[in-house]
């Protein structure tokens, strides 16, 4: 049983249990990304099996929120959350035992189950213990920045765990953390949920867990080129399942998810801003880790303290928005953080070859502080536009779209770079062709005599080709961001504010 906590600090003593639990969560979406070449020696994972311990985890997240999120509104949000929390830390202990590629890909997975349950109901809890617009609006700027700065710093954590402990420490770490929070939640939550009967539809459950991880799927293999038929049915099997599981939602007096919120402009363009602007920053965060392990050689963390500009530049911004919001406007809010995004990128994708750390350095941050302001206005909007008693909504539409993006942005645009990749290496041996870490297991692998020469050159090769794919992804990244920003721009009244906003 939760004790009543009652007065301003109890309200920021829930916060802090809650982003703690947030961190972990988010710190897991990037927290691989500079383990990736310790753990490719250690399990030997083909390539496919390398993109999908890197991004099974926020697909399953991703798919599962809306369903988690509906659950915790019916059968109570702290109960969620306290469940979801365990099996995240059951998770990580099967993900840091693996003996093999499919024990970590097993463990990612129910990583994401336990993670999709924690996800929603932090933000549906926030929308409930801050009933003051101003300390609400607050509350919600520093949970994005710890969303946000979770992603970043996962690096970082990864990179000290990795180096001194190994791959596996990189989940072992979330275990006592795990103990900490959730004893800490039963004593300071309070339970909130829906106080009518609500019965849960399981048909549109299964439709949106269904449809989000086959049209995943489907992107993921359709993006690697030349796709099978197998992979372009997948894909229409996801528009397919999603678009019966809104048909439905339209048709029942309860839905899982009131999709009529998609008529609102400012909501739609709030989700989409979330989707696209993390998709091409978790996909620009996995490339430069792995740029500045196999381009420059940074030990794993020596790669995760060059990608701390992009967190402490991102917190900045998540808890300066609100205040921004309120003088400027949301709509002038998300535009500029997207015109941020475009302007980073196209430093990146104009950046002299060989690509400098300065570049990145300058890149990193101009990504953090672009992409906190526009994530942390996109998830006050989509807070406020739904009532009290359904805050699981709103919490899974935010969460879905950040996940998701995370999730599309490595497979999208990281099968882009792969390709963009390949191409440079044309001729090249096929190991070496497949991937920059594949170059350099090549070139360890040819005789002593052979070494001097052959290896060198090809690991020049191998370098001078990611930094040309990096500005090909960059260049990508710019379009869809551009793209967005527009559609904000259309979508958006100039008036628009939100409740937070206006105090």
């Amino acid at each position: 049983m939760a004790r009543a906590v009652t007065g301003t600090s109890g309200r920021w003593a829930m916060l802090a249990v809650l982003c703690a639990s947030l961190l972990l969560v988010a710190m897991d979406a990037t927290i691989l990304n500079v383990a990736l070449p310790s753990l490719i020696d250690d399990l030997q994972p083909s390539a496919v099996q390398q993109l999908w311990i890197i991004d099974i985890y926020g697909l399953v997240l991703g798919g599962l929120l809306v369903t988690t999120a509906a659950v915790g509104d019916r059968f109570g949000r702290r109960k969620l959350f306290l469940i979801g929390f365990v099996l995240f830390g059951v998770a990580s202990v099967v993900a840091a035992t693996a003996g093999t590629s499919a024990q970590l890909i097993a463990g990612r997975v129910l990583l994401g189950v336990g993670g999709a349950m924690v996800m929603p109901s932090t933000l549906s809890l926030i929308r409930n213990i801050f009933t003051d617009a101003h300390e609400q609006a607050l509350a919600i700027g520093i949970w994005a920045a710890v969303a946000g700065a979770g992603a970043a710093i996962g690096p970082l954590v990864g990179g000290l765990l990795v180096e001194r402990y190994g791959w596996s420490a990189a989940f072992w770490v979330n275990v006592p953390v795990v103990v900490v929070t959730v004893v800490a939640g039963l004593w300071l939550l309070p339970e909130f949920k829906d106080a009518g009967e609500h019965a849960l539809d399981v048909l549109s459950a299964v439709l949106s867990v269904a449809g989000i991880i086959a049209l995943a799927w489907g992107i993921k293999h359709v993006a690697k080129g030349r796709p099978t038929a197998a992979d372009l049915l997948v894909l229409a099997a996801g528009i397919g399942l999603l678009a019966w599981f809104a048909r439905r939602q339209l048709r029942l007096a309860d839905p899982l998810l009131d999709v009529r919120l998609f008529r609102n402009r400012p909501f739609t363009a709030a989700a989409l801003v979330t989707l696209m602007a993390m998709l091409a920053a978790g996909a620009a965060l996995f490339l430069v880790s792995l740029w500045l392990q196999y381009v420059h050689g940074y030990s794993p963390f020596e790669a995760g303290l060059r990608t701390l500009p992009t967190a402490l530049a991102m917190l900045g911004s998540s808890l300066l928005t609100p205040t921004l919001m309120h003088r400027i406007g949301v709509r002038a809010c998300m535009a500029i953080g997207l015109a941020g995004l475009v302007a980073g990128f196209t430093l990146l994708a104009l950046a002299p070859q060989p690509t400098s750390y300065a570049y990145i350095a300058v890149f990193l941050v101009t990504l953090g502080f672009s992409d906190g302001l526009a994530v942390t206005t996109a998830a006050a909007v989509l807070v406020s536009a739904v009532p009290a008693e359904r805050a699981g909504q709103a919490g899974a539409v935010s969460e879905t779209s950040y996940e998701l993006g995370v999730g599309l942005g490595v497979a999208l645009l990281g099968s882009v770079h792969a390709a963009a990749y390949a191409a440079h290496m044309a001729g090249a041996p096929a190991q070496a062709a497949e991937s920059i870490g594949g170059a350099k297991e090549y070139a360890e692998s040819l005789p002593a005599a052979a070494r001097a020469a052959e290896a060198i050159g090809l690991l020049e090769r191998s370098r001078d080709a990611f930094d040309s794919a990096l500005a090909t992804t960059s260049y990508v990244s710019i379009g869809i961001t551009a793209a967005v920003l527009v559609l904000v721009v259309w979508m958006v009244p100039g008036s628009f504010r939100t409740t937070g906003s206006a105090h």
